[in-house]
């Protein structure tokens, strides 16, 4: 026999319902939707709150002082890197929440939900937002890659990643995730 849905009596998910299945659609409806707008605005606070953490990162200065006596003031962190790498550890936040509650809730097991999350995550940001950027460049207009190293180090830290997730999940221990592999 089938599991009842998680919105019918009996069924139920990690959270939600909270035993409201007597109560009006309608009323469940709504109260959920308030709780969603309520969240809505949590991760508004959270999320102005990370980027002035960014600009608080990337203001930092520091004075060096060169073999000639002069003192020169440069940023601590180069702007660009330090925007792009908070960035992806903010949007990448969620799908690792997501992927360790799906863990403890699966006893340990890997499930579609967790690496699907994560690969389906690392995908969008590959594919769509790289083809919408190269979308938005002006006709006529040609943009070239500066910074070699950079690209290079991403590439090859893309496809590491890419690899591990399949060595750990396919072929070292099938359908189950070890502590060490998580680590």
């Amino acid at each position: 026999m089938a599991e009842p849905s998680i919105c019918q009596p009996g069924g139920g998910g990690l959270f939600l319902p909270l035993g409201d299945h007597s109560w009006d659609a309608n009323l469940r409806a709504c109260l959920y939707f308030v709780g969603l707008v309520y969240c809505f605005f949590g991760v508004a606070i959270v999320a102005d709150m990370f980027m002035g953490a960014i600009e608080a990162i990337t203001k930092r200065r520091k004075q060096r002082k060169l073999q000639n006596g002069q003192t020169v003031t440069t940023y601590f962190w180069n702007a660009t890197v330090a925007n792009l790498t908070l960035m992806a550890l903010g949007s990448s936040a969620p799908e690792i929440f997501l992927s360790v509650i799906d863990l403890f809730r699966t006893g340990m097991h890997s499930s579609d939900l967790g690496s699907s999350t994560i690969v389906g995550s690392a995908a969008f940001n590959l594919l769509v937002i790289v083809s919408v950027c190269i979308v938005c460049i002006p006709d006529g207009e040609v943009r070239l890659i500066e910074q070699y190293a950079v690209f290079i180090v991403t590439a090859v830290f893309s496809l590491f990643a890419y690899m591990w997730l399949v060595l750990i999940l396919v072929v070292i221990s099938p359908d189950r995730v070890e502590v060490w592999e998580a680590v």
